[in-house]
């Protein structure tokens, strides 16, 4: 079949690699696409917000799975868009998407239905959540903007100078737009973050491996959040006891609880955990496969992707075994320099032709396109070099090892992603 998958970043780079693989697979498109994507799919120039080209173009050109990989369409409702014209597509509706794109619902949803997670209260009035800050708060704690804000909508403050800064920034001076009219105070936890993908038919879960992210800008989890500096799969941290437990108590709840909401949920449940002294927790839900976490978790995925995609579409996930390799991946993010605050695009770039046959290495684009006929940078997050080993030492030193294989100017990494595996 032909298949449509919507997005410009890493994730959908890994998505398209993963899509070339099946045999289900004939003509891909990526929309808008970039320049990376462009070995497995036709590149079209049509923006993730652009609902009704889109579904035009799905249906001119014979597309049987549309995969929306962004968060921002899923929230905005293409799914509800594509159903309505009868076309297929792999993603939540609007009234499920809401589990990402409201911190508030997600957190209300939780303590509805008994699911680990931090103690919060809501605000919508910048006063209120001031006057709590200064009366009722113990520090360090969280501030999270309720809507979408590119992942960095977070805020953990260690003072109540700082929170304050934080519900100017957030609810005041609207620095995450409208993200910011709803504002989540969370309580701060300690643990190891650990992050789980799921693919969801509606009522069956099957969870993927473990990955766990580096979201800091800076070498010791330093600097500003970022969409993502780098990840690596499997956790050594998340055991199989933890597993049992977060299936009983977190993952299979949320998918119920979704349902009896009237909001079932196909597509994929992104978990964010921490495991704290008291068990694992829910940090955050995102609707879609993570950023760059899709980059470790897809190369080490044994089965047909369109296949599993196809079996949530249709309700019958539970048909699925899924198995993922018995190795380790990492990727390390080489980003511009100076991100995520400012940062020049258009650098000339090269050495892709390094990762040309070579088993267990690959460069997902992220923010890359081509002018002229070369491929130039054109965003803060720039490549995602992952490698995969037998073991996870072995996975971080060849994809450190690759990361010298591409050039470019500003070109600037962390050299610290996965060090916590020397801790296990």
């Amino acid at each position: 079949m032909n298949v449509l998958i919507v997005g410009s970043g890493g994730r959908e780079h890994a998505i398209a690699w993963s899509v070339a693989k099946s045999p289900l697979a004939d003509k891909i498109y990526c929309a808008p696409g970039n320049a990376g994507i462009e070995e497995y799919a036709e590149c079209v120039p049509i923006g993730a917000m652009e609902f009704e080209k889109l579904a035009e173009f799905a249906a001119s050109h014979d597309i049987g799975l549309t995969i929306v990989g962004m968060d921002d369409p899923l929230v905005g409702g293409i799914v509800d868009v594509f159903e309505e014209k009868g076309l297929r597509v792999f993603g939540p509706r609007k009234n499920a998407a809401i589990l990402e794109g409201s911190k508030a619902f997600s957190k209300d949803l939780m303590k509805k239905y008994h699911i680990p997670t931090a103690a919060y209260e809501n605000f919508t009035d910048p006063e209120k959540a001031l006057e709590y800050l200064r009366t009722e708060a113990s520090f360090p704690i969280v501030l999270k903007a309720d809507g979408l804000a590119l992942g960095k909508g977070v805020l953990i403050c260690q003072d109540l100078a700082e929170a304050e800064e934080g519900v100017r920034e957030i609810m005041q001076d609207k620095k995450f737009g409208s993200a910011g009219n709803t504002m989540v105070i969370e309580e701060f936890m300690t643990g190891r973050e650990v992050s789980v993908l799921s693919f969801v038919d509606g009522k069956t879960i099957r969870p993927m491996t473990s990955a766990q992210d580096h979201k800091r800008a800076q070498d010791g989890d330093k600097g500003l959040n970022t969409g993502g500096m780098g990840t690596f799969s499997p956790s050594p941290f998340y055991t199989e006891e933890i597993d049992a437990y977060c299936m009983e108590h977190i993952f299979q709840p949320t998918v119920d609880a979704m349902a009896a909401e009237g909001r079932p949920f196909q597509g994929i449940i992104f978990f964010g955990l921490m495991l704290t002294q008291n068990g694992p927790k829910v940090l955050e839900y995102n609707a879609r496969f993570g950023d760059p976490e899709a980059q470790v978790v897809l190369p080490r995925m044994k089965n047909d992707i369109l296949e599993v995609m196809e079996a949530c579409v249709d309700g019958c996930l539970d048909q699925i075994d899924l198995q993922f390799e018995d190795n380790a991946a990492v990727c390390v993010v080489l980003a511009s320099e100076g991100y995520p605050v400012h940062y020049e695009k258009g650098i000339p770039m090269s050495g892709f032709e390094n990762f040309k046959d070579k088993e267990g290495f690959y460069c997902f684009h992220a923010g890359t396109k081509r002018v002229d006929g070369r491929i130039v940078t054109n965003g803060g997050r720039v490549v995602g070099i992952t490698a995969t080993g037998r073991t996870l030492p072995e996975a971080r030193a060849n994809a450190y090892e690759a990361t010298e294989w591409i050039r470019f100017d500003n070109k600037y990494m962390r050299h610290d992603i996965g060090k916590a595996i020397d801790e296990a």
